[in-house]
């Protein structure tokens, strides 16, 4: 039978395209591969029928591609004038081929930039997000894909890593994004309230509370009673303090209500983890700072018990963290913030010696000194393997001298008088005061922030501290000091609540977008791999380790080379 020969113009005419596979195509199982590259192969041995057109006029040619992934098949006619357009286009392999399957699990792409809804409370969008789920077996598929694929897919409600934080922000609070970094919420767009609302604003609680107990100090302790100091100012504080207090509450009980997942951000957030500390602690200020007017009884253990109990529970988890050794030791998480999760343990025990409870508030102090050491020694030396602090000297070094006022004070009221050890702790804040007064220029020019206020009631507590040890060794040199720092801690607070109402009613600026909790929880693009350090102990050893065995096996293998020899000679 003889052969026809296919003319030119049929080549011209009829195209068949032969796609590559990919070699992210996912394998099998052996025994379904076997049978699948079977029939395939009978399939594609089979002769090619190639029928002509009846109608010469008619070239059109039918292109058929077929989604790997999605299972869905495209038929297109194509005329001459569109074949050159269209020769190449194919479509993709990513599960997105008809307007993206998997969008409502694409957070931080281009799709989901600028919906503030995936930080909202689970619950309150779950009816819109189940209309547009797909259903479990596409999803289970799609998680599969995005497995092997590599792409950077972003999950609002899992854990960001404390590493990812400190790669991906700058600033001593970690609140700024770096350039090159890309976050899930669009900068130039104003966000919602709520998100911009940080639970950095208890620290304007701190700062008024801690005020209100330093002017109770001044109007009653015998070494300033030369001021004739009224009561009526530790009043009105303590007014305005719970005041504050209150808004703030309520405002951040209502973003826990509408947008958790931008609290469970915040919670992973090294620095601002320690932030959810202070409620706590503003309520004990509060309640050493009691006006006498208002609450001329003894105060109850109940509160004790009701301030202080969250607070506990809350430094068993936070504490139990540094200590296994995990992603979120101290060593890598540690930040001079790192203070306010300590210092409640001091003015916990100054209210339970105030209450009566002294062997409570001995265990209180003995928890805060052990970690308050711990801490300081992690901080001060700086370990080559821990995250960097900031080199610029900024107001959260402050905290540095809030623990040894407070455990000074605590030891105080619990036994009676301010002996050695009491001295021993305000001595070092004494220093730690001084070296940070030195510095006072490297204070200057940053920019305003919410949290600054909780870097003023270290200053404060500092100067109730000073009241106290002017009050065991009486001298005017002591009292002096004592009013000195009072003044100067007084004129920060109100520096600060002038800013504050400018920059709230005036600018408009107090609350910007909060970057810090919409990073994504892996850098977009090629990520640089990590540069081998020459201090890793547990790398040096292994490399030391692997060169002792091959010096060993060289001279092993010598060795027998020359027994060889000797035997052969």
């Amino acid at each position: 039978m003889e052969r026809k020969q296919t003319s030119p113009r049929f080549l011209d005419t009829h195209l068949i395209d032969i796609h590559e596979v990919l070699p992210e195509e996912e394998e099998e199982e052996e025994g379904n591969a076997k049978e699948e590259n079977e029939k395939a192969e009978k399939r594609f041995n089979k002769p090619v029928k190639v029928r002509e057109m009846k109608k010469s006029g008619q070239r059109n040619l039918i292109n058929r591609q077929l989604s790997l992934e999605t299972g869905f098949s495209v038929l297109k006619k194509e005329s001459n004038k569109a074949k050159d357009e269209n020769r190449g286009v194919n479509l993709p392999r990513s599960g997105r081929s008809f307007n993206g399957f998997d969008s409502i699990n694409r957070v931080g792409m281009e799709g989901r930039k600028g919906d503030f809804s995936i930080f909202k409370t689970k619950s309150s969008n779950l009816s819109k997000q189940n209309s547009l789920l797909p259903s479990r077996k596409e999803r289970s598929e799609m998680e599969s894909q995005n497995n092997t694929d590599g792409v950077g897919e972003e999950s609002v409600d899992t854990s960001v890593p404390a590493g990812r934080y400190f790669a991906a922000l700058r600033g001593p609070e970690l609140d700024q994004v770096k350039d090159d970094e890309d976050i899930l919420l669009p900068k130039d767009e104003k966000w919602p309230f709520l998100l911009r609302f940080p639970i950095g604003c208890f620290g304007i609680c701190l700062g008024l509370s801690s005020q209100a107990v330093l002017w109770r100090a001044l109007a009653t302790s015998p070494a300033t009673k030369f001021l004739h100091i009224p009561l009526f100012i530790n009043l009105v504080l303590w007014l305005l303090a719970v005041a504050i207090l209150f808004c703030v509450s309520f405002t951040y009980i209502l973003k826990i209500l509408f947008y958790f997942e931008a609290i469970k951000r915040e919670y992973f957030h090294p620095v601002r983890v320690n932030f959810f500390f202070a409620p706590w602690v503003v309520c004990m200020f509060l309640a050493l700072a009691a006006p006498p007017s208002l609450f001329p009884n003894k105060l109850q253990p109940a509160i004790l018990c009701i301030f202080m109990l969250p607070y506990f529970l809350l430094e068993l988890k936070i504490y139990g963290q540094w200590l296994s050794g995990g992603k979120r030791r101290l060593c890598k998480v540690a930040n001079p913030s790192s203070h306010l999760s300590v210092v409640g343990n001091f003015v916990g025990a100054i209210l339970a010696a105030k209450v009566g409870w002294v062997e409570p508030a001995k265990f209180l102090w003995a928890v805060g000194f052990a970690h308050y050491f711990v801490v300081f020694v992690t901080l001060y030396q700086r370990l080559p393997t821990s995250e960097a602090l900031p080199r610029d000297l900024h107001p959260v070094y402050s905290m540095f001298i809030a623990a040894p006022s407070a455990a000074s004070m605590a030891w105080q009221n619990i036994y009676g008088h301010f002996d050695e050890v009491s001295r021993t702790c305000y001595f070092i804040a004494l220093f730690l005061y001084v070296s940070l007064v030195v510095r006072i220029k490297f204070f200057t020019g940053f920019r305003f922030s919410v949290a600054w206020w909780s870097y003023t009631f270290p200053m404060t507590t500092f100067a109730v501290a000073t009241i106290k040890y002017a009050e065991e060794v009486p001298s005017i040199l002591t009292k002096g000091l004592a009013v000195a720092l009072s003044f100067m801690s007084s004129t920060l607070v109100s520096l600060l609540f002038v800013s504050t109402l400018l920059h709230a009613f005036v600018w408009h600026t107090l609350f910007p977008n909060d970057l810090a909790i919409a990073i994504t929880k892996r850098r977009l693009g090629k990520e640089k791999k990590a540069f081998k350090k020459a201090y890793d102990i547990k790398r040096w050893t292994k490399q030391a380790l692997t060169k002792n065995n091959l010096a060993a096996k060289v001279s092993d293998g010598g060795k027998e080379e020359g027994l060889q020899s000797k035997e052969a000679g």
